[in-house]
């Protein structure tokens, strides 16, 4: 077997949660920071946890009123330079039957 294909492994790992949490395993990486844990997530806790979600909604409002006002816009001048069109004749061709 070829040598130093496999990389370094760690039996005492340390996995740090942004809770404060700390567990040890065995990984190939010496230290890992992880958002979210089995001590704090609510689906093991049963906390509800409140995201930080604050002016999305406000944000979509603002993104909608504009595109309605640019379509507003552009309906006005389209308005403004459509000329009135002249009436045309449809011509009707009568295919012949075999």
């Amino acid at each position: 077997m070829k040598k130093n294909t496999h990389p370094q492994y760690y039996p005492d790992a340390k996995i740090i949660c942004a809770c404060g949490n700390v567990i040890e395993a065995g990984s190939t990486v010496a230290e890992m920071k992880v958002e979210i844990c089995s001590a704090c997530h609510p689906l093991y806790t049963g906390k509800k946890k409140m995201m930080d979600t604050t002016g999305r909604v406000e944000r979509f409002k603002k993104m909608a009123e504009k595109a309605a006002s640019k379509k507003k816009v552009t309906s006005e001048k389209k308005e403004r330079t459509r000329k009135p069109k002249a009436e045309t004749k449809k011509v009707v061709s009568k295919k012949k039957k075999k």
